[in-house]
């Protein structure tokens, strides 16, 4: 396979400026594809980007046409014949061409050119008034023969100069044979091929349906149809009939290899048919000075298109379902179900020290308070990361239990599996990997998420309201057995006769109501608050479950959910930045 990657072409022509905005956009996307995208593209792309850069910037505005062809397809011929000079060395013996030989018309400088391209055998084609001899000129370089040798074939030809169209401009390029049995050759003509700016495969009717041509070439060069011409060369060998089959088929060749509209030339160095046409479409693609970026545009889309293989037309997105079975793994396995459990038990416990019957309320101090128990006393404890791992900063939890790992490793998975729909693989993979559990950190995060969390809030009104009751009928209570006390301390005196028999609450006296209406009556109250502090439980569970699990989920956002939304926005960067490369 042919080392050769281009892009699709296009009649619009390319400014400097949209060229280099997509070349920029082909950076960005391979920089934040990463790792995901596959190296060999992301090489690829890296030295597109580059080539765009260095084309751009030299000095000039020349046109490199390179003639590419098999052994024997007379390339050097035609070539020569192009140039009016033997320029290039013909011979028998194959292969002829081992490096690239260069010939340019006009008085541009093309030194820097030239020099980027590799190429040091060069030929100045000066403008020839009358069909005279062009003399070497200052970009004349090593291995230029300029000025030498007969006319080559078709020479003296309005082409070289005239009334088919000014070449100034141009660099026309002989390559080494793409077939040549050195594979240096090979090489060398592959390398050039990469920086030129249109192609102009040269074949001959035994080699025109070539499996190399086609396949290793023109089927991976289908896409840039708009800087490619082929010519079909040595055309007097065949008859006029034979010269229209061949050319017809070379076209269906052509069609089938994806160029529709391939320009197809019938050519020949001997009789020098075909070579004013051939000179003519030389001269517009010169004249238009578009082609070095339309090659390049061409680069680009090709490179982006490469890569765009690897990455999906969207992105999903961590649905809702996925983030709350996440978070209810989470919060089984940071214990919220018994901090939560902890904090109803201990509103009741603190509802029935404050509103709890008087005389056995003192009972309560000597329960362990549950909260306290955890080192969760209401206390806003606040835990910074260098001391996360210290006794002071965590609090008393019991560690998760296998089953709420699990649950947490498949929600996670889950997670990652949802997140990374419809990817490509590298993609779903780092997904993944970007969800995973990050082993003890997470259990401290979710340690420092909950003891961070504060779980005091203000006491209930009625609190007060039924302790100062509670604290009433106490006092009636011991006020009425003080009073029957005091009545029966004066009996056993024999002294009751002095203070007369007590006041009445119709039969009962009013000692006697004190004291059994405010044990009865305290005792009641104290069901009835109990009743209220299980409603009060519950609703104070539900609001510290709330802040727990909005704490639990700042967690999981932090360590799963952004890891898992920076992959995708990265792919969606990607995806976005290829788009805007592609469109050039």
């Amino acid at each position: 396979m042919s080392p050769l990657r281009m892009g699709s072409a296009r009649g619009a022509v390319v400014g400097t400026e949209e060229l280099s905005a997509a070349a920029t956009a082909l950076a960005a996307a391979v920089d934040a594809g990463g790792e995901q995208l596959p190296s060999a593209e992301r090489e690829r792309a890296d030295a597109v980007v580059a080539k765009v850069g260095e084309r751009t910037a030299l000095v000039g505005d020349h046109t490199v046409v390179a003639l590419a062809g098999a052994t024997g397809s007379g390339k050097s011929s035609l070539f020569n014949a192009l140039v009016g000079h033997d320029v290039a060395t013909v011979g028998v013996r194959r292969p002829t061409t081992s490096t690239p030989t260069a010939a340019i018309w006009g008085e541009a400088p093309a030194g820097e050119l030239l020099d980027w391209l590799g190429v040091g055998a060069r030929h100045l084609v000066a403008h020839e008034a009358g069909g005279g001899d062009a003399g070497p000129g200052p970009d004349a370089g090593p291995g230029s023969d300029a000025g030498t040798g007969p006319r080559g074939p078709g020479s003296g030809r309005p082409g070289a100069g005239g009334a088919l169209g000014s070449l100034d401009g141009l660099v026309l390029l002989d390559l080494p044979d793409f077939d040549s049995r050195e594979t240096g050759h090979r090489t060398e003509a592959e390398r050039v091929l990469e920086l030129v700016d249109l192609f102009v495969w040269v074949t001959d009717p035994q080699k025109y349906a070539d499996a190399r041509l086609h396949d290793d070439y023109v089927a991976v060069l289908a896409t840039h149809e708009a800087v490619t011409m082929v010519v079909l060369n040595q055309a007097d060998r065949l008859s006029p009939d034979e010269v229209s089959q061949c050319r017809a088929d070379l076209v269906r060749l052509m069609e089938r290899d994806g160029v529709p509209r391939a320009t197809v030339l019938a050519t020949s160095v001997t009789t020098g048919a075909g070579l004013d046409e051939l000179r003519q479409r030389l001269a517009n693609a010169v004249a238009g000075r578009t082609m070095a970026r339309a090659r390049l545009a061409g680069d680009v889309r090709a490179a982006a298109g490469a890569l765009g293989e690897h990455v999906a037309d969207t992105e999903p997105t961590v649905d809702e379902p996925a983030r709350a079975e996440l978070l209810d793994a989470l919060a089984r396995s940071a214990g919220v179900p018994t901090v939560v459990e902890a904090v109803a038990r201990d509103y009741r416990m603190e509802a029935a020290s404050r509103t709890g019957w008087p005389f056995t309320r003192w009972v309560q101090g000597l329960r362990p308070r549950p909260l306290r128990r955890l080192r969760l006393d209401g206390r806003d404890i606040r835990v910074s990361d260098s001391d996360v791992r210290s006794v002071l900063g965590r609090s008393s939890l019991p560690p998760p239990s296998p089953a709420a790992r699990s649950a947490v490793d498949i929600a996670t998975r889950r997670l990652a599996d949802r997140a990374g729909e419809g990817l490509p693989t590298p993609w779903a993979e780092a997904v993944e990997q970007a969800a995973a559990p990050p082993g003890a950190a997470l259990g401290d995060a979710l340690d420092r998420a909950v003891v961070g969390t504060s779980l005091h809030a203000r006491a209930p009104l009625w609190w007060g309201a039924v302790g100062t009751a509670q604290l009433v009928l106490a006092l009636a209570a011991v006020a009425g057995l003080l009073w029957l006390g005091l009545y029966v301390l004066l009996g056993w005196l024999q002294l009751d006769g002095v203070v007369g028999a007590p006041p009445t609450w119709g039969v009962l006296p009013v000692p006697l109501v004190l004291l059994v209406g405010g044990l009865l009556l305290g005792l009641l109250l104290a069901l009835v608050s109990r009743w209220l502090a299980r409603i009060g439980a519950r609703r104070r569970a539900r609001v510290m479950d709330k802040r727990l699990r909005a704490s639990i989920d700042g967690v999981a956002r932090e360590e799963i959910v952004l890891p898992v939304e920076r992959v995708l926005e990265r792919h969606a960067a990607t995806r976005v930045a290829l788009s805007r490369a592609a469109a050039v």
